[in-house]
């Protein structure tokens, strides 16, 4: 009896917690995200790109906004980030991973803002 007692305590406890919203990136991750993107001698997106919020971005590349509706999938943001030519030859945006300009953890930041975003 205190065996079942004990079992459906935790299965309750397990329940509520995972009714328990949890941001998808931590909050850490999406600031650093954010500096790596917005720093000049970094990833310098805002010399092509509007974003939110920030001051004399470019338009030359498309607007950084609704990230998470214009690519669903987390995964094709990263690689676009990592090396846009791969999809588009003649892309002006930088290789960011294959030319080694940002290392794999600033990309991931900065796909972490974007999704922010």
């Amino acid at each position: 009896m205190r065996v079942l007692l004990m079992v459906t305590w935790i299965v309750a406890a397990l329940a509520l917690m995972a009714a328990i919203p949890v941001p998808a990136e931590p909050v850490d991750s999406i600031a650093a995200g954010q500096a790596v993107a917005w720093t000049r001698s970094q990833g310098n997106c805002l010399a092509c790109h509007y974003m939110p919020d920030a001051e004399f971005p470019g338009n030359i590349g498309p607007p950084l906004i609704q990230m998470k509706s214009r690519f669903p999938d987390r995964s094709v943001l990263r690689a676009q980030v990592w090396d846009a030519t791969t999809l588009n030859p003649d892309t002006m945006m930088p290789p960011y991973g294959r030319h080694q300009i940002l290392t794999e953890e600033e990309i991931d930041q900065v796909v972490d803002y974007l999704y922010a975003i």
